[in-house]
């Protein structure tokens, strides 16, 4: 599966897990240098807090376009530390 914006792909993996319609990378197949720390969570009743991140590339931002999990609930474990994408970022095989 691979994580497109912007004409770049910013994640790459054939290791992903769906959850709700969503892939789930490994953290080792997101592309650091296209993601800024930001200050945004949002809470899931089942899964637990979220953390955001906004994607760069060309110079454009993509604000909370990436999210993930670092600690969620047991009922999630499965996504502890992975990051998914939202926010027009096309996922495709």
């Amino acid at each position: 599966m691979k994580a497109i914006w912007n004409g770049t792909v910013v994640a790459e993996s054939d290791d992903t897990v769906v959850v709700e319609g969503n892939h789930y990378f490994p953290a080792t197949a997101v592309k650091p240098e296209y993601l800024l720390p930001s200050n945004t969570k949002t809470m899931c009743s089942w899964k637990g807090e979220a953390s955001y991140c906004t994607l760069f590339v060309d110079g454009d931002a993509n604000p909370d376009a990436v999210w993930t999990y670092p600690n969620p609930t047991p009922a999630a474990d499965s996504i502890r530390g992975r990051y998914a994408f939202w926010k027009g970022v096309q996922v495709v095989e």
